[in-house]
């Protein structure tokens, strides 16, 4: 069943293919590979459920599930609705508050020179930017975008990507900073540790509580976005970038597929069926496109500079 879209407020007339019967929607989901993941302390895990005298940290035989907290993935994710907003011409929501106390001086100022408008101000003559609707967080208005954590665990049957699970491997790292001094002998000096997540693979489960298709549009823009600009330092997700952590290969699943089609891009024993290689077909050359053209037509109405939907050509990427 094809959602009803609230579209009243956009100078475009939105409409999708006759022909699409389903959509995930109001849920995105999105596909994650992970290598190498060092969040800080923004992993979960379930380890206090081991008996004492039976669990060792290091221990590779050790079944350790948890979740990966939403913070860092939102901030990830926001970083790259914001860069799609920049590069169709418009501003972004800045988040953080003017008045805020800032290490570095002048960073508010030059920021908003860089493609951010003051938080918040985007509500003084309309309904607000689209980062204020999606994220929320200021004014008592709830963002319009869900982000829940991401379940993990090492065994792959336990694992339901419908759920926004994602098959990874915990591991906590303990490091020896050694003396560098030769008389010393490699004495060691201190001991740091780090939790991380290896070769996480699975989904990003995200819920609109409001279905307008620009939304959709850069959610679907940001995502490509983070994805092609993966090694990217100020892109990466977590901490560790210098070390490889946090390149995530992320793409929006197929939101034309079925709840069973979207376990099978997930099944490493099984191909994509014709079904599913012709609704791919149908996302990348019809539905997609018309939801770009919607966050198009979003940016161009706050934005005079910004040309429409029909006065650009082929409602590429935004």
């Amino acid at each position: 069943m094809v959602p009803a879209f609230d579209t009243e407020h956009l100078e475009y007339e939105f409409s999708l293919p006759d022909d699409v019967e389903e959509l995930t929607l109001p849920d995105v989901y999105v596909g994650l590979e992970i290598p190498l993941l060092a969040p800080g302390d923004g992993i979960v895990t379930d380890r206090h459920h081991a008996s004492a005298d039976r669990y060792e940290a290091d221990d590779p035989q050790n079944q350790i599930g948890g979740m990966v907290s939403p913070f860092p993935l939102s901030g990830w994710l926001r970083h790259g609705c914001e860069r799609v907003v920049q590069a169709a011409g418009g501003t972004a929501c800045h988040p953080g508050a003017a008045n805020g106390e800032y290490m570095l001086d002048d960073v508010y100022e030059r920021d908003l020179d860089a493609g951010y408008h003051e938080k918040g101000s985007c509500v003084d003559d309309d309904a607000g930017c689209m980062l204020y609707d999606l994220f929320g967080g200021f004014n008592d208005r709830a963002g319009r975008l869900v982000r829940r954590p991401v379940g993990f665990s090492p065994i792959r049957r336990q694992v339901d990507v419908l759920q926004g699970e994602a098959e990874a491997h915990y591991r906590q790292l303990n490091t020896q900073v050694r003396s560098r001094n030769a008389e010393d002998d490699g004495q060691p000096l201190r001991m740091a540790s780090r939790d991380v997540v290896g070769n996480l693979v699975g989904t990003w489960k995200l819920s609109l509580r409001e279905l307008k298709p620009e939304y959709v549009g850069l959610l679907v823009e940001a995502v490509d976005y983070l994805d092609a600009h993966s090694d990217e330092f100020e892109l990466q997700l977590g901490g560790a970038r210098n070390f490889g952590a946090g390149m995530v290969d992320a793409r929006v699943i197929n939101p034309l597929y079925s709840d069973a089609e979207i376990r099978r891009v997930f099944n490493r024993a099984q191909d994509a069926t014709q079904g599913m290689e012709e609704k791919g077909d149908v996302w990348a050359s019809e539905v997609r496109q018309e939801f770009v053209r919607a966050l198009q037509a979003r940016v161009a109405a706050r934005d005079g500079d910004v040309g429409m939907p029909d006065e650009l050509s082929g409602g590429g990427s935004a």
